[in-house]
Order: C-alpha cells, then structure tokens, then sequence
C-alpha cells in the first residue's frame, strides 16, 4: 500500500514537473515573438485593428529612389546638384554633359591651388537634404493617409517637423524628428523620429576626394598608384584637361559608385623651361 502511495506520488510530481516545462516553453516562445515584433518595426493595430504598417520599410520605399537620384547628380558634379562658378562643363564618352565643381583651384600658374570645401562632406549632406527635402514631406503626407485609411485617428499635429541626412560608413542614414499620434477604438499610440537607411560607400568615398584634394593643395600631385595600392578597394583615374586642370573619378570597386570632381594646381604652360 506504501509502495502505492510512493508511486502515485511521483507520478504526479511528474506531471506537474511536465506542466511547469511546457509553461516555461510557451513563455519562452511568447517571449522570443515580442522581441522579433518590435524589432521589425511593425505597428500592431490598435483597438483590435488587423492591418500592420511597417513604416521604416514604408519610407524607405517611397524616398530610397530619390535618394539614389541625389547622391548620383551630386557625385558626378563635384559635391553639388547645380552648377557653382568654380566648374568645367564636360562629357566622357558616352555620358551626359555635367558641369563638374573644382574642389581646389587656383588660376594662377605654378601656384597651389586653394581647398575650396573643406567641409565637403557636410555639404553633400546638405545637398542632398534640399534635394529631396519635397519628396520626404510627400512621402510623410502618404503615410498620414495610409493610417487614416486603416481607420486611426490620426492627430492635427502629427507628420513630419523635420530631417537631417547624415553620411557615416557604409550608409546613408535620413533621420526625421517626427510624430505621429494615432487613435483607435478608444486606444492611443504615439510613434516617432522615424529613419531611413540607404547602404552606400559614400562618406568613404568622400574621405578620399578630401585627402587628394588636401594633397593636391600642399603636393601639386596625388600619388595614384601608391593609393590603389594602399587602398586596393578604391579605384582612381585622373583625367588631364590641359590649362583647365584635371578631373578626378573616385570609384569603390565592389558597389561601382563613384565622384568625380576637377582640380588646378601648379599648371605648367607648355614650352616652359625651368631656370
């Protein structure tokens, strides 16, 4: 009869070890969904809503092509989206004609040229936020209209206060100081300061256009082979444009993306014999 007992005992005590396993397992697999939910993004429904928007994938999708358009003017420009005095209008075969900035110059012969941007990387950042600045508030206005058509409340106020665009490595990172308070069924939500990410190789690329432009400055020269060897991951072709200087092409080999920008320093006129 105690041998009985004895196993009735340990079978229950089995059981419930069992039931405490398998709440633990659901725990964890509740768990391990919420963390991968709010890591993607997503914004649930509220009030018992079906329909989800992934708004960082929203706006990435309706402002990545416009980005791309920016960065492709501007690098083949010289770090600007309209001509600036200090140009040379030019074509490589077949491309389009493009007026390309001087980011040094000098008009005097045998003289060094003088850096004309030594914040270029800011620069292109502004560039590139007044080129899409119209296309960013559109796309903030398309995003208002899709919560509204999921059937949110969707504040006054809410929307886009501004962006900043910033270039860091291996991406270009838009960041809005935004808000969007959202209503339904009673339920409130606020959500805010959304980001656009675009994989690029700008600002290395861009950190390299500064160093030859420095060099060209206080060397007259680039040393190109030494660099490409130094640096096996870029790719840069000088390209001589007589008494108006050169012009530069920096590519980063794996993505193909390149700028192109033009220097004058140190011209020697032919036919001149030094002393």
């Amino acid at each position: 009869m105690d041998l009985k007992r004895g196993e009735l005992f340990f079978s229950e005590r089995k059981k419930g070890q069992i039931t405490i396993f398998v709440i633990a397992a659901i725990l964890i697999v509740a768990i391990v969904g919420l963390f991968f939910l709010f890591r993607t993004g997503i914004i649930p429904g509220i009030g018992g809503g079906t329909k989800e928007t992934n708004v960082n994938a929203f706006l990435n999708s309706c402002i990545e092509d416009k980005i791309k358009e920016s960065v492709n003017l501007i690098s083949l420009q010289g770090g600007y989206t309209k001509p600036v005095p200090l140009s040379v209008k030019f074509r490589f075969q077949n491309e389009d004609y493009y007026n390309i900035s001087y980011l040094c110059y000098t008009s005097q012969n045998y003289v060094p040229c003088v850096n004309q941007n030594s914040l270029l990387i800011q620069n292109v950042e502004d560039e590139i936020k007044n080129y899409i600045s119209n296309d960013v508030e559109t796309c903030f206005n398309e995003l208002k209209d899709n919560f509204e058509k999921q059937g949110f409340d969707v504040a006054p106020n809410s929307g886009l206060n501004d962006f900043n665009v910033e270039l860091v490595p291996k991406k270009i990172a838009i960041k809005t100081d935004s808000e969007f308070i959202l209503t339904k069924t009673d339920e409130t939500t606020t959500q805010e300061n959304f980001e656009v990410i675009i994989l690029s190789r700008s600002y290395e690329i861009l950190q390299v256009v500064q160093e030859i432009a420095n060099q060209e400055a206080e060397f007259c020269n680039f040393n190109l082979d030494g660099f490409m060897l130094t640096y096996p991951e870029f790719e840069v072709e000088k390209f001589s444009l007589a008494e108006k200087g050169v012009i530069y092409t920096v590519k980063y080999i794996d993505t193909n993306e390149k700028f192109r920008f033009a220097i004058r320093s140190c011209f020697i006129p032919p036919g001149f014999i030094a002393n």
